[in-house]
């Protein structure tokens, strides 16, 4: 009985998830994540090729799995897209995940990079979860997820408009709390740390900031993709239904030490 109590907390199944910037990298390993635990994924990107793929690969493994080819950063093609996927059937789990990087000093940023950075970072959780939030109210509750970052809290040379962007996505969530809360809508955070992915590849390739990672992070290495999937699936799950507002940070205890 109590195993059964305990698997149940955790188990998706019936529940469609959709994923924003989920055609590789920690998108992709989140969508994983949840469909591994029974749930149906909707994968979501602007490269209908790599869109394919992430699908295909994803369905090759055994899960129910789709995909919406729309951009999170337009406000028209986040209605068209977001209402063409409940056409085909519920959104109880989003996922606020799509992001980009532009390592650049403040001094030297453009306002058009600025407003790049900050429109795929922020912009675009709005813009999805204000599309998917009523006919999550309607059926008497839902789960947002937004993908934050360990700089949600801290700030690094070279990565103001990305730390701006991620402090201010945490913010948004407990925003979004503070309004949808009460219609049985838990909203929260997954803040990584230094994981292994195409964005970061080349601060990996550089071996002394690598090092440096390693040696900053108590568990002595860089995070794998799929680390992260435990927390989203826990996010997603009934198991915290009384979790709203908050963020796990996924870090290797970075930000537990000075």
């Amino acid at each position: 009985m109590t195993v059964s109590l305990t698997t149940s907390l955790f188990d998706l199944t019936g529940r469609r998830a959709l994923i924003t910037g989920s055609s590789s990298g920690i998108g992709l390993e989140l969508a994983r994540g949840l469909a591994q635990h029974g749930a149906s994924v909707v994968l979501n990107g602007r490269d209908g090729g790599r869109l394919e793929a992430a699908v295909h690969r994803l369905r090759s493994e055994g899960f129910e799995a789709s995909g919406a080819l729309f951009d999170v950063t337009g406000e028209a093609g986040v209605k068209a897209g977001v209402a063409e996927v409940l056409t085909t059937g519920p959104i109880d789990i989003l996922v606020n995940n799509a992001g980009i990087q532009r390592r650049i000093s403040l001094l030297d940023v453009t306002l058009a990079t600025w407003d790049e950075v900050l429109r795929n970072n922020l912009t675009s959780a709005l813009l999805v979860s204000r599309e998917v939030v009523p006919a999550m109210i309607a059926r008497g509750g839902g789960k947002i997820i937004c993908t934050l970052s360990l700089m949600s809290e801290v700030g690094r040379r070279t990565t103001g408009p990305y730390t701006a962007s991620k402090g201010g996505l945490k913010m948004l969530v407990k925003a979004m709390c503070a309004e949808w809360a009460e219609h049985n809508v838990q909203i929260n955070g997954i803040g990584p740390g230094y994981f292994e992915t195409e964005m970061t590849a080349p601060l990996m390739q550089d071996e002394q900031f690598s090092g440096w990672v390693r040696g900053r992070t108590p568990a002595g290495r860089w995070g794998q993709p799929q680390e992260l999937a435990g927390a989203a699936v826990f996010l997603a799950s009934k198991a915290s239904d009384f979790v709203n507002g908050q963020v796990i940070y996924v870090d290797g205890g970075m930000l537990a030490i000075l």
